[in-house]
């Protein structure tokens, strides 16, 4: 009698947009999605995320995968490219439609700003095209429901919204005719075969309405795991549109810069290690990684 198959290992995955370097806020998500995932025996993919053009900067994404493997990264397989799904996009758009889950939405922000009420989330939708009536707009929105959904993070422990009264139906496809984040990273991961996203806590509030898109698409819904975001000495997220320096570009930091980054995860890495090579330093992280450590954390300090 034949033995079962041992189960296909997960996948892990890091997706950076290219708006711009790799900056501290950045390396963390990457080095703890990296650790999670080899720590887990997993896979890793590196995804960069260029389906926004206009946020783009000429030869970002150059520079983001340059900069990974200069800090040692080995990411598993091609990196990929989110607009190679672009068509995958547009068809599960093109099928909410169809099936009336999805509608056309004519509303402006300067609309919502008189129209809707403010929530924790931003101004949640009040139903203005659920009735037809924004035939021939641009922007689509995905119709959702008041049933909880709740998501199990595998570090801020369980979290519930109800997407219709906390939020209301929200943009898959912009005015500008781009495919909306929500919708695009649901359909790469499931193509990529992901099963653990590791990313920044500023993103638990949009798993919820990912995990809407998976079931009405029919997709596997992989777990989740949410790392405090870096701040800056001023409390404010280390971002790009906050003017993050990027990580420096320079063989001789990279070690100490690995260590601080395991430093703000809280692994307590020792003081030597700061002078060992990349190399060493990864082995030491990936033999003591403790992601518990960040329980209940939602910022950490970056700079």
């Amino acid at each position: 009698m034949n033995a079962d198959p041992a189960p296909a290992p997960g996948v892990g995955r890091f997706a950076p947009s290219p708006t711009g370097p790799l900056h501290f806020g950045s390396l963390l998500a990457a080095v703890a999605s990296y650790l999670e995932a080899r720590g887990r025996g997993e896979r890793w993919l590196l995804r960069i995320e260029d389906i926004d053009p206009p946020r783009e900067e000429a030869g970002a994404a150059e520079a983001i995968v340059r900069c990974l493997e200069l800090y040692g990264f080995q990411w598993d397989g091609p990196v990929l490219r989110q607009s190679r799904n672009e068509e995958r996009h547009r068809t599960a758009v093109e099928r909410l439609l169809a099936e009336g889950l999805a509608y056309p939405c004519r509303c402006t922000r300067r609309v919502l700003a008189r129209t809707a009420r403010q929530g924790a989330m931003g101004p949640i939708y009040p139903g203005t095209c659920r009735d037809g009536s924004g035939r021939g707009a641009r922007a689509i929105r995905v119709r959702t429901t008041d049933e909880p959904i709740g998501v199990a993070d595998r570090l801020q422990g369980p979290i519930e919204q109800r997407l219709e009264r906390e939020l209301g139906d929200f943009v898959i496809r912009r005015r500008d005719g781009l495919i909306a984040y929500q919708l695009a990273v649901v359909i790469d991961d499931a193509v990529d075969g992901v099963t653990d996203v590791v990313r920044g806590i500023d993103l638990l509030d949009s798993t919820p309405r990912q995990i809407h898109l998976q079931r009405l698409l029919g997709l596997p819904t992989p777990s989740y795991m949410h790392i405090p975001v870096a701040v800056g000495a001023d409390g404010e997220k280390l971002s790009k549109q906050t003017s993050a320096p990027p990580i420096a570009i320079d063989p001789d930091a990279v070690a100490p810069t690995l260590c601080r980054a395991l430093a703000c995860l809280r692994q307590e890495p020792p003081a030597a290690l700061a002078g060992a090579s990349p190399d060493a330093v990864w082995e030491w992280a990936l033999a003591n990684w403790r992601p518990e450590r960040l329980r209940s954390l939602a910022s950490v300090q970056g700079v």
